[in-house]
C-alpha cells in the first residue's frame, strides 16, 4: 500500500484579529439559512405519516396503509407519486444553485441569501393551501428554487466571515440551524397532527414561511464579506469592513492576501471551464465526492422518512413522531459537540471516527429489523424492549452524522476552494448534494420494498468507502486561512503531483515538508 501523506508540515500565517461579537451575531443571523433547508427536511416526512394528508393527496397510499393489513411492511409507502412530492424539490434546488453561482459571485452573497428566503416564502404558502398534488409539486418547486440559493451562498458567507482558528465552529452553525429546523418541524408535526378535521398539514407546511422570513430579514441587515466586496471592486469599503470584522486597526496582511486572491480570480473569465484545469483538481474531486458520500451515508432515509420508518417497524403513529422527535433532539446535540470540537480535533478525526460510529449502528438496525420482519415484511406487534433497542442504535447512528459528516459535509468544500473559482466549485457541491439527494429521496421507498433490511446493508456499504477515501485522500485543513489553503494539496502523498509552487506562486509562507506516514 502506498504512503499516505498527512498535511501536518508548514507554517501558516496568523492573521492579526479576533473572533468579536460582530461576527458571532453575523454569523449566526447567516446560518439561519440553514433553518429553511432543515424544516424541509423534517416536515415532508412527518406530513407523509399524517392520515389525512395521504388521504387527500395519496388515496392509494392511504388504502395500502389502512385498509389492507395484510401488505408487506417494507412495501406499504412505496409510491413513485409520493416521492415525487418529496424529492421535486430537490431538482429544483439543482437547477437554482447553478443560477445562484453567478448572483453570488457578481452581486454578492447577500443576494443570493435573499433570494432563497423570499422563493422558499413562495413556496411555502402555495403548500399551505394547496388542494391538488401539482400544487403540492409546485411548492416544492419554490422551496428548491430557495434552498438552492441558500445552500450555495450560506457556507460561502460564514467561512469568509469567520478568524481561521474559528472557521470551523462558525461554518457548523448552518448545520446546527438545518438540525434545528428539522427538531421544530417534528414537534409541530406531533402537535398538528392531532388538530380535529385533519387539517393540521396545512400548517406544517404552510409553516415554513416562519423560517423564510428570518433569512429574508436577516439577508437585509447583514452586511457583505470583504472578499466579496473585494471581488466586486469595493476595496475601501472591504478594508473597513475586515477591520471591523477583526476587530483590530491593522489588518494590512489579510486584506493584501484578499487583494491578490481577488486580483488572480479576475483573470479568469469562465471559473466553469477554469474548474477543470489540473490545478484545481482536489478541490473538484472534494467538491463531487464529499456531497456524494454524504447522501449516501443513508441518513437522509432516517430524516426523511423517520415517521414512516419509525411506524414502519411497528411503532403507532403518535409514537414514530415522537421517536422523530428524539432523532431531531440527538441531532441538535450531537451538532454542538462537533462545533465544540471541530477546531481542537479537526475534521479528520471527526470523519473517521463518525464514519465507523455509522457503520456499526447501520449492520445492527439491519440485523434487528431482518431478525423481526424478514424478508416478508411480516411481523407481529414488536417488543417494547425491541423497538427501543432500535431508536438507541438508530439515535447512535444519528450523533454518528451529526458531529461528522453532517457540518464536515458542508464546512470542509466551502473552505478549500480558491476566490478565482469559489462560487462555481460551491455550486458544483450544492448541485452534486441536491443531485444524489432527489435520487435518494426517490427510489428509497422502492428499494426498501426490494432490498428489504438490506437497505441498512448497502449504506453501510458506502459508509465504509468514504472513510477509506478520507482517510486516503483529504488533509487536515484546521487552522488554516482559507487564501492559503493550497498548502495541503501541495504536502499531500497523492495531491502533489496535481498542484505546484507554480501554480500557486503567491503563498507568501515558507513551507516545510510534509509528515509522511507509511501503511503497510
Amino acid at each position: 500500500m502506498p504512503a499516505v501523506g498527512i498535511a501536518s508540515g508548514g507554517r501558516s500565517k496568523e492573521y492579526a484579529g479576533e473572533l468579536t461579537r460582530y461576527v458571532m451575531v453575523t454569523c449566526i443571523i447567516a446560518a439561519m439559512g440553514g433553518l429553511i433547508f432543515g424544516y424541509d427536511i423534517g416536515i415532508s416526512g412527518g406530513v407523509t405519516s399524517m392520515d389525512s394528508f395521504l388521504n387527500k393527496f395519496f388515496p392509494s397510499v392511504y388504502r395500502k396503509k389502512e385498509l389492507d393489513k395484510s401488505t408487506n411492511q417494507y412495501c406499504q409507502y412505496d409510491s413513485q407519486t409520493l416521492t415525487m412530492f418529496t424529492s421535486s424539490l430537490y431538482l429544483a434546488a439543482l437547477m437554482a444553485s447553478i443560477v445562484a453561482a453567478t448572483v453570488t459571485r457578481k452581486f454578492g452573497r447577500k443576494l443570493s441569501m435573499f433570494f432563497g428566503g423570499v422563493l422558499f416564502c413562495s413556496g411555502a404558502i402555495i403548500n399551505g393551501a394547496a388542494s391538488a398534488v401539482w400544487m403540492l409539486i409546485l411548492g416544492r418547486i419554490f422551496l428548491g428554487f430557495g434552498i438552492g440559493f441558500s445552500n450555495q451562498s450560506v457556507p460561502l458567507y460564514l467561512s469568509e466571515m469567520a478568524p481561521s482558528k474559528f472557521r470551523g465552529a462558525l461554518n457548523i452553525g448552518f448545520q446546527l440551524s438545518i438540525t434545528l429546523g428539522i427538531l421544530a418541524a417534528n414537534l409541530l408535526n406531533y402537535f398538528f397532527a392531532k388538530i380535529k378535521g385533519g387539517w393540521g398539514w396545512r400548517l406544517s407546511l404552510g409553516g415554513a414561511m416562519v423560517p423564510a422570513l428570518i433569512i429574508t430579514v436577516g439577508s437585509l441587515i447583514l452586511p457583505d464579506t470583504p472578499n466579496s466586496m473585494i471581488e466586486r471592486g469595493q476595496h475601501e469599503e472591504a478594508e473597513t469592513q475586515l477591520r471591523r470584522i477583526r476587530g483590530v486597526d491593522d489588518v494590512s496582511e489579510e486584506f493584501n492576501d484578499l487583494v491578490i486572491a481577488s486580483d488572480e480570480s479576475k483573470k479568469i473569465e469562465d471559473p466553469w471551464r477554469n474548474l477543470l484545469q489540473r490545478k484545481y483538481r482536489p478541490q473538484l474531486c472534494m467538491a463531487i465526492l464529499i456531497p456524494f458520500f454524504q447522501q449516501l451515508t443513508g441518513i437522509n432515509v432516517i430524516m426523511f422518512y423517520a415517521p414512516v420508518l419509525f411506524n414502519t417497524i411497528g411503532f403507532g403513529s403518535d409514537a414514530s413522531l415522537i421517536s422523530a422527535v428524539i432523532t431531531g433532539l440527538v441531532n441538535v446535540a450531537a451538532t454542538i459537540v462537533s462545533m465544540y470540537g471541530v477546531d481542537k480535533w479537526g475534521r479528520r478525526k471527526l470523519f473517521l471516527e463518525g464514519g465507523t460510529q455509522m457503520l456499526i449502528c447501520q449492520i445492527v438496525v439491519a440485523a434487528c429489523i431482518g431478525a423481526k420482519f424478514g424478508l416478508d415484511g411480516n411481523a407481529d406487534n414488536l417488543p417494547k424492549w425491541y423497538a427501543i433497542v432500535v431508536v438507541v442504535f438508530i439515535c447512535t447512528y444519528v450523533a454518528g452524522f451529526a458531529w461528522s459528516w453532517g457540518p464536515l459535509g458542508w464546512l470542509v468544500p466551502s473552505e478549500i476552494f480558491p476566490l478565482e473559482i469559489r462560487s462555481a466549485a460551491q455550486s458544483v457541491n450544492v448541485s452534486v448534494n441536491m443531485i444524489f439527494t432527489f435520487i435518494v429521496a426517490q427510489v428509497f421507498l422502492t428499494m426498501l420494498c426490494h432490498l428489504k433490511f438490506g437497505l441498512f446493508i448497502f449504506f453501510a456499504f458506502f459508509v465504509c468507502v468514504m472513510s477509506v477515501f478520507v482517510y486516503l485522500f483529504l488533509p487536515e485543513t484546521k487552522g488554516i486561512p482559507i487564501e492559503e489553503m493550497s498548502r495541503v494539496w501541495k504536502q499531500h502523498w497523492y495531491w502533489k503531483r496535481f498542484v505546484t509552487d507554480e501554480d500557486y506562486p503567491n503563498d507568501g509562507y515558507e513551507m516545510s515538508k510534509p509528515t509522511i506516514v507509511n501503511i503497510v
